[in-house]
């Protein structure tokens, strides 16, 4: 049988592969897409990760904030209908799942095959005995969570963000392993739904990607909502029926009893049934080898996603996704740079980075002026009760007809994510910070505190020789 000629062939079907099909198919061009199910379009963003986790997040903070009534004189009873919250939780990816399928995806002129792809040659593929070739081929398979390898894990009640979110009754304690994004999030929903939570960290800290600063201030809440957290311990191995044998840094072993485990260690790569080495494709250490353009060995073959080995978020799949297409029609090729790339740590407050860090600054030898803002004093954070907030902004260093520039910066309140968003656009665009020194803002939006940064700066840039000046003019044109 004669293969199926394709303009492109996406492998994959979350963010990044959505991206490149459904424009490519808007445009004319003839785009086959491959997923392993019907089920799995939409990625694990859908599936088990963005979509779900938010959802669950949400029904936690409803749960959190009517027990605070307790403050203002409500009286709250009873315990979350786990099932209750699981169901707003379907009911919520169903929506989306609308226009996430494999019927939606054919209507928008996308062929779409089910079933897992290996290639057979250097643009071919084959899908349950049936071969495909493309012009292009964009592999945007995603990536697993890594699973816990210890003796005894066979034993216990193991959860990771595939399955926690099919998880049908609230364990009473709650093993965290791990204290990135993902187990961070978790842990805070576990607690305020109910479970006592103990986070297991392998290091003295949380969050290792974000500023100490920051996460250190992003502990304290956590730790006063009643997570607790042990620091400096891996885990040695399990006791059964429900113990597991903590191994500290120092070499001291402890014993602590659970009813469950979630593990979020971080995440891999399975390339195993995609046969790279069929399409001339070099894979190193389980990682796809590719240039800046990500393209791989095979120069018509490209990684979009979680499976280009960069950093593993919905949004980084997009953005990939908006390179390989710049560069599919464009003679000037855009190469991956993460310089204005943010995240968000969907904890309640938020955790929300973006531009250069510090580290990087010093190691590009980038001058920089750090300008760090507490939250005590802001009249939005003081009448809805978060003056623990903080934030940090690094900009550049102006000179004469030389304007100053935001560089990167974070910060912990709620809803960071939605506030840095004016702050990443000064960063993207290189606008002067006059352009939110300048701007008029409504009384009082919590998004005043990025103008607040900037004037003290300002005022702290008030020397004696710049008041002499402007004592003078007053003088003359007062």
């Amino acid at each position: 049988m004669a293969t199926e000629i394709y303009d492109i062939i996406v492998i994959g079907s979350g963010s990044g592969g959505l991206t490149v099909g459904l424009f490519m198919a808007k445009a004319g061009f003839k785009v086959l897409m491959v997923s392993r199910s019907d089920a799995d379009i939409g990625g694990d963003c859908l599936n088990d990760g963005c979509v779900p986790s938010k959802a669950f997040i949400h029904v936690s903070k409803i749960a959190h904030s009517a027990k605070d009534g307790i403050n203002f004189g409500l009286e709250v009873t009873g315990k979350v209908d786990i099932k209750k919250a699981m169901n707003y939780v379907y009911e919520r990816q169903e929506i989306i799942r609308v226009h996430e399928n494999a019927q939606w995806l054919k209507d928008q002129g996308i062929n779409v095959v089910l079933g897992n792809a290996s290639f057979t040659g250097k643009n071919e593929i084959e899908v349950n005995e049936k071969k495909y070739t493309g012009k292009k081929i964009v592999i945007a398979t995603g990536s697993k969570p890594k699973k816990l390898k210890v003796p005894g894990v066979e034993n216990v009640k193991y959860y990771d963000n595939e399955s926690i979110f099919h998880i049908k009754e609230l364990p009473e304690k709650l093993l965290i392993i791990g204290g990135g994004p993902i187990s961070i999030e978790i842990a805070q929903a576990m607690n305020r739904l109910g479970c006592k939570v103990i986070v297991i960290q392998h290091i003295n800290g949380i969050l290792e990607r974000d500023d100490e600063t920051i996460t250190d201030a992003l502990l304290k809440q956590l730790v006063k909502e009643g997570i607790d957290f042990i620091f400096n311990a891996d885990v040695d191995h399990f006791i059964f029926p429900a113990k597991v044998s903590l191994k500290f840094k120092d070499g001291k072993l402890e014993e602590l009893p659970f009813d469950a485990v979630f593990v979020g260690i971080g995440r891999e790569l399975d390339l195993e049934l995609l046969q790279l080495n069929n399409a001339g494709i070099t894979v190193k250490d389980n990682e796809i080898v590719k240039d800046k353009y990500l393209r791989t060995t095979n120069k018509n073959i490209f990684v979009c996603g979680d499976v280009a080995g960069d950093l593993m978020f919905s949004h980084a799949a997009e953005f990939h996704a908006r390179i390989l297409l710049n560069n599919l029609f464009s003679p000037f090729k855009k190469k991956l740079n993460n310089d204005n790339m943010s995240w968000v740590t969907f904890t309640d407050p938020e955790l929300a980075t973006f531009g250069l860090n510090e580290k990087q600054l010093k190691e590009r030898n980038i001058s920089y002026k750090k300008l760090e803002q507490d939250f005590t004093d802001d009249d939005r954070a003081v009448v809805d009760n978060y003056q623990y907030a903080k934030m940090i902004l690094f900009i550049s260093k102006g000179g004469w007809l030389k304007k100053e520039r935001i560089l990167g910066g974070t910060m912990l309140a709620p809803h960071a994510g939605e506030l840095i968003q004016e702050l990443l656009l000064a960063n993207t665009s290189k606008l002067s910070i006059n352009s939110i020194f300048n701007k008029v803002y409504s009384y009082p939006v919590a998004s005043r505190i990025n103008q607040q940064i900037i004037a003290k700066y300002k005022e702290e840039s008030l020397t004696n020789t710049i008041k002499k000046l402007l004592h003078t003019a007053y003088k003359i044109f007062g």
